[in-house]
């Protein structure tokens, strides 16, 4: 379903909607913030299960430019090489949109869903959406979750050599087939080595997210807003919800240091690593993801009811 949030048409999926029970709506909620040029399809089912099997109700929504929600062709093609020379010489590139921007977005479904708080959940650049929701409306989020992600400090490693190279091949046509060949070459390399997914299986959910959206250029603005989101790090410390970062220990696009700086700028913050996981969320990482996030979002929200 299309909600109104922040101005834009943003499409949601809210478990509420889709059960009869009217106590479902009164679940304690978990939104769920996916990372650049993703749908929120992408979400495994085997996650949203789970968490709707032990008690919430689960939101999830494609971001701005992206998927069904408001696409923002009219703010042109960003030039990302330009984009990264203007930052490397100290200056600030105006990007289409800002981090803090989707992060309003997210906070505006909860609004037109009557939401007051929910524990929010951001995977890659989602995590960082969710951390800039962290800090702008506090008494809005019961517990973060930032996953495969980073504060976007100077200095951090970035892809390795082989996943930058992988990045910048284009698909050979905008047809399916070489659409979906170019994504299972680049989610091969970014893969986690303990967890393989079958190629079947990756080229289907390639496939699932084509056919719904493909909006190459909608990824590219993203990832403008990214690249200049830079005094996030420093803004951290002030989350003061309970917060887990969860990453693979194998990850070639945002390596696990990135994760350490973010639980050490965020106060209290829990660290947990995935051997063997690369930037992906195979069935066998999600179980153990899972094993870390239920435990998280019960304590917050045990907190919250005894008011600690």
């Amino acid at each position: 379903m299309k909600i109104r949030a922040n101005g834009l048409q943003i499409e949601v999926e809210d478990s509420a909607s889709a059960v009869a029970d009217p106590a479902h709506k009164q679940r304690p909620v978990v939104l769920l913030i996916m990372g650049l040029g993703m749908q929120l399809v992408a979400w495994p089912d085997a996650f949203v299960q789970a968490l709707l099997a032990v008690g919430y109700r689960v939101v999830r929504f494609d971001n701005r430019d992206i998927g069904l929600s408001t696409a923002l062709d009219h703010l042109g093609t960003p030039k990302l090489s330009w984009t990264l020379v203007k930052l490397q010489m100290g200056l600030h590139p105006q990007p289409p949109y800002t981090l803090s921007d989707m992060a309003a977005d997210a906070l505006g479904v909860l609004d037109a869903l009557g939401i007051e708080r929910a524990h929010v959940v951001g995977l890659s650049m989602g995590g960082m959406i969710a951390q800039r929701l962290a800090i702008a409306a506090p008494k809005r989020v019961l517990s973060l979750t930032s996953m495969l992600s980073s504060s976007g400090a100077h200095g951090l490693p970035g892809p390795t050599p082989t996943v930058l190279r992988a990045m910048m091949r284009k698909p050979a046509g905008s047809d399916e087939a070489s659409v979906v060949q170019s994504f299972q070459d680049f989610f091969q390399v970014i893969a986690s080595p303990a967890f393989p997914i079958p190629g079947e299986e990756m080229r289907a959910a390639i496939r699932l997210a084509y056919r719904r959206s493909y909006r190459p250029l909608g990824t590219k603005r993203q990832m403008v807003a990214v690249m200049t989101d830079s005094e996030r790090a420093a803004l951290l410390i002030r989350i003061s919800c309970p917060t887990l970062v969860l990453h693979g220990r194998a990850d070639p696009l945002v390596p696990f240091a990135n994760a350490e700086d973010t639980a050490r700028r965020i106060p209290g913050a829990k660290l947990m690593g995935i051997d063997g996981m690369g930037h992906d969320l195979p069935e066998q990482a999600v179980q153990l993801l899972l094993q870390a996030l239920i435990p998280h979002l019960q304590t917050a929200q045990l907190r919250t009811a005894t008011g600690a």
